[in-house]
């Protein structure tokens, strides 16, 4: 063992002796010029000196370069929705000056082209006879490099590092020159997010490391290494590069622990450059080393060294001793069940418009992930830089990592062979990372022949790298020869599907599953969940401080303002988030209920600002939380272990006893025995009327019966919303629901008002005399103008109106004060839960923009930000000496089955029978009239 560490010290000697000037930063000033004609190559500007400067890293869009945002701005990325060009309604937001754009965030500057970027470089003395190594971290896009006015080399990837090596660079001045153009000459579809205006925005620049260094002789060109757990052993693969004039040359290899110390002897081999450039060496990690999981990301780094020529390299690659493989339907981790709880990242980075490069904000990204549930990230469309990749593996998270992609594939163009060399330099580069779990060409791709395509596609990775899963694209299609298979099912609600869909077609309950869908033969992984929309928060504009700003935001500001409800902004970003969260809650329970399902991926946990603007997250683009959801909440219902039960329905009279299975999804770290799941029902103000417990073992999986919870109603005299919570103690996990019982038979209201669906010359005439008026306006008697042609149903808007071509649901929800008496009897928070189903299924909205401006109805309905109309379904006022209440849900059909309905109507007329009763606000009855008649 002397005799070994010995040579581990002198090379450890070696190392402390190397030169300290062998690497420059090349960060900072460089020359610069704007190529709007793309006469450079032509003109030969790579042979003159640039005028304008500008820093590097960074993109010349946020430095003031570019043109503004105007009619003519050529946007990367599609528009559906093209209104904004020619409707009335924009044309303020069209103006020179107050140009505003709804489809995404807008950049201060634009430019779509070509741009050069130059420098001076000083190389030493003492690096003659060195290869010199430049670094640039990522371009964006295409790259060309110039030395001296001579072309050296070209760079076309969107996802890893453009490193060019000189044989040899004389002492003295250079001049480097960089010519960088982000015309999507590549056809990898203008809405990827690796170049869209969507997302991070068509920057143009360099950002990450710039960097020279001096190479010895013979130095390390990559480096990748294979865990083995179940001997736990690597092996590494070695591949060598340059030239060496002695006989001696060496490689050394030696494994460190995270805190300092080695396992193991270090394995030294002698290099012979006719046929050694390539070494492959096997090295024991012992019986003690640790794998790598979200459990326990157990991180190790692999040191090699060559020594030639008296010079010397060594270079570190961390990696994780970690299988991650499909096994039936489900994925294993070290042969362990895991069960991905994913979102997207699609490349959205406000303040800077490119994505970061530094490890602190990605670990900003993957706490919130941890804090709201997740394990899993979903790289839609893009491939992040080192830094996402180094934190990913410390913090124990599962990427899925994708070729820049969603275009046509499989047509013989140029873009087939791209993708396949990107997902080559993909592989090289980050392939070492325990993190990298799963890869696929991109999104959603188009072509006749896409599935043969990826098939070979698929072959081609697994021919390379069995070091993950692979599958065709996000989306589809599914191929056989595929590892898992990202579908577009299951989830409670999908494109096109609107109010057909299952939480707006079906009464509310929570018992559903997917399990007809999932495929016997590979892992299911359910692709972009959710898409519930929220209203926006009009706060976080002071936020855009960066290149991008939320001038779509200005506009929804505008409107709102416009129609009289600008003081209810946050009343509707809380409301609308309250249904946003419940949306969420029922797509991810769905998914945990659903047996040898593999995982799901969100869209989102934070909101994508383009396509529309699809505001779908529960954090903002930053982050950020937005003020009415928790992440100590949100993983009640998304976590490892997660309690549930199968509720055949939400709203129940106090004549039928509740009679309901808990289960349990477990997915810790190991299986639980005896576990104790305790189980509680309360009522609003927090007194325990019930509790039980069961003991039940929990081997790691979902669907596990845990017993049932059975309690008589008949107590409940009173209309009550109960909480029903379950509570896995060993793993301090607890989840609750909300569920309502009404009085099966109700009590007679005396004094009933007069209940009519038309304000005609006899209602007139008791309103006249003082008299109190329901007036009933039936679904469809609503004008379209009016609110007719609103379709409300009970999810909120489903990623957004513009990007859907108004896929239904139209609005947000409902807001209301829960104080107010007339739902005295109606118990409810400010905003929608699922007692309000039925009601909000069964009903049109009013337009109020004509009523008094100050003016508010009883139960509001949050409209779509891009209209911002006063809507209401219940409303009140005076008209003469008379009192009118004005009902636009359906408080009249089938009430012996629609018990929600019927308790509504209860309560209002029990509202409208007491002295509570006394509107403040006058109406003029023709505004009334209008909502129904022409």
């Amino acid at each position: 063992m002397k005799k070994y560490l010995l040579i581990l010290f002198s090379f450890l000697a070696l190392t402390a002796c190397r030169q300290a000037d062998n690497k420059q930063s090349l960060q900072g000033e460089w020359r610069f010029a704007l190529d709007r004609n793309d006469r450079g190559l032509t003109e030969q500007w790579y042979t003159r000196s640039l005028t304008d400067t500008i820093h590097l890293p960074g993109s010349l869009q946020e430095q003031g370069y570019g043109d503004e945002v105007g009619i003519e701005t050529p946007w990367t990325g599609q528009i559906v929705d093209k209104s904004w060009y020619d409707s009335p309604l924009y044309e303020k937001f069209r103006q020179p000056g107050n140009i505003k754009v709804p489809f995404w965030l807008n950049p201060d500057r634009h430019y779509v082209g070509v741009a050069w970027y130059q420098k001076e470089i000083d190389i030493p003395a003492s690096w003659t006879g060195n290869p010199v190594q430049l670094e640039l971290e990522r371009t964006h896009w295409e790259t060309t490099l110039f030395l001296d006015g001579v072309e050296m080399g070209k760079h076309e990837s969107l996802s890893t590092p453009y490193r060019y090596t000189f044989k040899e660079l004389t002492p003295g001045k250079h001049t480097l020159t960089l010519r960088v153009d982000n015309r999507v000459n590549i056809e990898v579809g203008v809405n990827a997010h690796s170049v869209s205006d969507h997302t991070q925005s068509n920057w143009n620049g360099v950002i990450g490391t710039i960097s020279l260094t001096a190479k010895p002789s013979l130095y390390i060109d990559d480096i990748q290494i294979y865990p083995n757990i179940a001997d736990k052993t690597i092996k590494v693969a070695v591949s060598l590069d340059g030239t060496t004039t002695t006989n001696d040359a060496t490689l050394l290899l030696q494994v460190e622990k995270k805190d300092g110390g080695v396992i193991g002897k270090p394995h030294k081999v002698t290099v012979d450059p006719e046929t050694g450039m390539t070494q492959e060496i096997t090295l024991s990690m012992g019986e003690d080393a640790l794998l790598w999981s979200e459990h326990s990301p157990n991180l190790y780094t692999l040191r090699a060294v060559v020594e030639s020529n008296g010079k010397l390299e060594e270079q570190y690659r961390t990696f994780g001793l970690r299988e991650f493989k499909a096994n039936g339907t489900r994925f294993e981790v070290n042969g362990h069940p895991v069960f991905l709880r994913g979102t997207l990242e699609c490349c959205i980075f406000p303040l800077t418009g490119y994505p970061a490069t530094d490890r602190a904000y990605w670990t900003k990204i993957y706490n919130q992930c941890k804090a709201y549930g997740l394990n899993h990230v979903r790289f839609h469309s893009w491939c992040p830089p080192e830094a996402a990749f180094a934190v990913a593996d410390s913090m124990g998270f599962y990427l899925q990592v994708e070729c820049a992609g969603w275009a046509t594939v499989g047509d013989g163009g140029y873009s087939d062979q791209w993708f396949r060399e990107e997902s080559d330099r993909i592989l090289k580069e980050y392939g070492n990372h325990p993190s990298f779990c799963l890869m696929a060409y991109g999104n959603e791709p188009g072509g006749a022949n896409q599935v043969k395509y990826l098939s070979e596609l698929i072959d081609h990775w697994k021919s390379k790298d069995l070091r993950r899963a692979y599958t065709s694209a996000g989306g589809w299609p599914y191929v056989e020869n595929a590892d898992y298979w990202n579908a577009p099912d299951p989830r409670i609600q999908g494109w096109g599907e609107g109010l057909r869909s299952i939480i707006n077609a079906q009464p509310p309950r929570t018992d559903y599953d997917f399990a007809h869908i999932i495929r016997e033969n590979m892992p299911t992984v359910s692709h972009e969940i959710g898409q519930w929309c929220v209203y926006p928060n009009l706060k976080e504009m002071d936020k855009y401080t960066g290149v991008l700003k939320a001038k779509n935001f200005e506009i929804f500001r505008e409107t709102l303002k416009d129609h009289h409800m600008a003081d209810l902004a946050d009343a509707f970003l809380y409301a609308s988030g309250r249904l946003q969260t419940l949306c969420y809650k029922a797509d991810i329970e769905a998914a945990l209920r659903t047996p040898g399902f593999a995982g799901f991926q969100l869209l989102d946990l934070h909101d994508f600002p383009g396509q529309g603007t699809a505001l779908v997250g529960v954090l903002d683009p930053f982050w950020d939380e937005k003020g009415y959801v928790t992440g100590e909440e949100y993983s009640t219902f998304c976590n490892n272990t997660v309690p549930l039960i199968r509720f055949p329905k939400m709203v129940w009279l106090n004549n039928e006893t509740l009679n309901v299975p808990v289960e349990i999804a477990h997915f810790g770290e190991k299986p639980l025995q005896a576990a104790h799941i305790n189980w509680q029902i309360s009522d609003r103000a927090g007194t325990k009327l019930a509790q039980g417990s069961f003991t039940k073992d929990l081997p790691v999986t979902n669907c596990i019966p845990a017993g049932k919870i059975e309690y008589a109603l008949s107590g409940i005299g009173e209309p009550s919303q109960l909480i029903v919570s379950v509570e896995v103690k060993e793993t301090n996990s607890k989840n609750q629901w909300n569920i309502w019982v009404y009085p099966a038979k109700q009590e007679a209201v005396e004094q009933l008002p007069y209940i009519t669906s038309t304000l005609d010359n006899q209602t007139m005439a008791r309103l006249d005399k003082g008299e109190n008026v329901l007036l009933l306006l039936a679904p469809g008697s609503i004008l379209p103008e009016k609110g007719g042609d609103i379709r409300v149903g009970f999810s909120s808007i489903f990623w957004n109106t513009a990007w859907t071509n108004k896929q239904p649901p139209h609005t947000l929800g409902i807001l209301c004060d829960p104080a107010h008496p007339a739902l005295a009897a109606f118990p409810t928070e400010g905003y929608s839960d699922y007692q309000w189903w039925d009601l909000v299924s069964n009903c049109n909205a009013m337009v109020l923009d004509d009523f008094p401006a100050d003016y508010r109805p009883v139960v509001q309905l949050v409209d779509d930000w891009f209209t911002n109309r006063k809507l209401g379904i219940l409303l009140e006022g005076k008209i003469g000496n008379g009192k009118l209440m004005v009902c636009s849900a359906d408080l009249q059909k089938d009430l012996d089955k629609r018990p929600a309905a019927r308790q509504l109507r209860q309560s209002i007329l029990q509202y409208m029978a007491s002295s509570r009763f006394n509107p403040s606000t006058s109406l003029d009855p023709a505004l009334v009239k209008a909502l129904y008649q022409k």
